[in-house]
């Protein structure tokens, strides 16, 4: 049996806002080094001391120090999850249109989808294309096509790509035109 980490944070939080964050943190992609329980423990030990010190030395921090401290709660975590989530949803989107794109000319060349999806994140230079290319890798370690895609849209912060991925995984399971999902 596997010992529960027992943290501060832990006690003081549910496990369900110890799962959102975990799932925003996904959504920060690959190169995302932050961990759920570090990110909550520094937020908590630094609303503590906020209200603390405001309490300590204002005249009127039994009035500041509570409002502070949850104004920052809520601002420090749109600062560092909910705001660069967003900036990368929009420049995922960018990239997605010329993804597909390519995509989509390399799937009428004659190839399959693994190796046109292969071609295609090897030769272009994104921050999608590094998310395809870790499900690639994923599946070349045992995972099934659609286990990967259906990761990496856990990864993806963009309902537009998410419904790409979607299309790309129906038409391969049931045998649809993949090309015209895409264009589409």
């Amino acid at each position: 049996v596997l010992k529960r980490e027992k943290s501060l944070v832990r006690r003081i939080y549910p496990e369900k806002t110890i799962r959102k964050i975990e799932k925003k943190i996904k959504l920060l992609g690959l190169h995302c080094k932050y961990n759920a329980i570090d990110l909550l423990n520094y937020r908590l030990l630094t609303n503590m001391f906020i209200f603390f010190v405001l309490l300590a030395f204002n005249k009127n921090g039994y009035i500041i120090a509570p409002i502070a401290t949850i104004l920052f709660h809520y601002l420090s975590e749109y600062l560092v999850l909910d705001y660069p989530i967003k900036k990368r949803e929009k420049k995922l989107e960018e990239e997605a249109i010329f993804f597909f794109e390519v995509l989509s000319l390399t799937l009428e060349s004659g190839r399959n989808l693994t190796l046109s999806l292969q071609i295609t994140s090897r030769n272009i230079d994104s921050e999608l294309s590094e998310e395809f290319q870790k499900s690639l890798q994923e599946m070349s370690l045992g995972k099934s096509f659609q286990e990967a895609i259906t990761d990496m849209k856990e990864r993806i912060p963009s309902d537009t790509i998410n419904n790409a991925l979607l299309n790309i995984v129906q038409s391969s399971i049931f045998g649809n035109n993949i090309e015209e999902s895409l264009n589409n």
